[in-house]
């Protein structure tokens, strides 16, 4: 069973940063991608950043380029989400998720077959 844990959530000034992490368990394929997607109260699911297994693709949501960036650690099998400059608009409750497509990184959430319980983020003003 593939399981995702988020941490790194809390309380932030705008201005400010936070640096999420999504620790996975073994996986028994090859092909994957993990995404980062965000859920505000009211709103979609918003796709916000994915990085491919290989390190090949990764994709940005148009509101966090330049601000956001994903990266991994293979050895400690996590994924990470570098928020920097943040506002209001990026409270949410984030999430990671495994997209097990040979094609890689999508921005569409019933693409992704694995999610974590995610990780509340508010950005004050």
């Amino acid at each position: 069973e593939v399981q995702l844990v988020e941490s790194g959530g809390g309380l932030v000034q705008a201005g400010g940063s936070l640096r999420l992490s999504c620790v996975r368990s073994r996986l028994t394929f090859d092909d994957y991608a993990i995404g980062w997607f965000r859920q505000a109260p009211g709103k979609e699911r918003e796709g916000v950043s994915c990085l491919s297994s290989t390190g090949a693709r990764t994709y940005y949501g148009d509101s966090v380029k330049g601000r956001f960036t994903i990266s991994s650690d293979g050895a400690k099998n996590t994924v990470y989400l570098q928020m920097n400059s943040l506002t209001p608009e990026d409270t949410a409750v984030y999430y990671c998720a495994i997209i097990t497509l040979a094609t890689g990184c999508s921005s569409y959430p019933p693409n992704y077959s694995y999610w974590g319980r995610g990780t509340q983020v508010t950005v004050s003003s």
